[in-house]
């Protein structure tokens, strides 16, 4: 079964990348490879439960699962937005829905967590060669 759900997690992973190969299957996306001197088993836990078990759940669609998971990520100041950015935009969401998604977060997580998201954005927006369309806010 474990086996089974590494596969599985694999090419759920594959479906928000855009580059991955036989070497590197997970393409740009961090499972914990870099920590496995120290914890050997926690790219097998990433795959198996993050994307295997619940990235794999039915119910919401690639671009909804990563719009909640930037959403989280906004709430909780983590630097692995980057990624969740990128995975975002390679399933199909727009610019103007990630920019107002942690826009929206504000009233929520507050000024700092939401400048550190949209600085970030930037980053990825400048690194992909994307302009955001900002004609529609007042």
């Amino acid at each position: 079964m474990s086996n089974e759900r590494y596969e599985k997690g694999i090419k759920k992973i594959q479906d928000f990348t855009v580059s991955h190969s036989p070497e590197n299957p997970t393409g740009e996306m961090e499972i914990g490879e870099g920590f496995k001197d120290l914890a050997p088993d926690l790219s097998k836990y990433v795959v198996e439960f993050a994307f295997g078990d619940i990235y794999d759940r039915p119910g919401l669609d690639d671009k909804q699962k990563v719009l909640t998971t930037i959403a989280g990520l906004v709430a909780q100041g983590m630097p692995q937005i980057e990624i969740h950015i990128n995975s975002g935009l390679n399933v199909g969401l727009t610019p103007e829905e990630i920019v107002g998604c942690i826009v929206h977060l504000l009233p929520y997580t507050g000024f700092p967590r939401v400048l550190n998201a949209l600085k970030v954005a930037q980053k990825v927006f400048d690194e992909r060669g994307i302009t955001v369309d900002t004609s529609m806010v007042e």
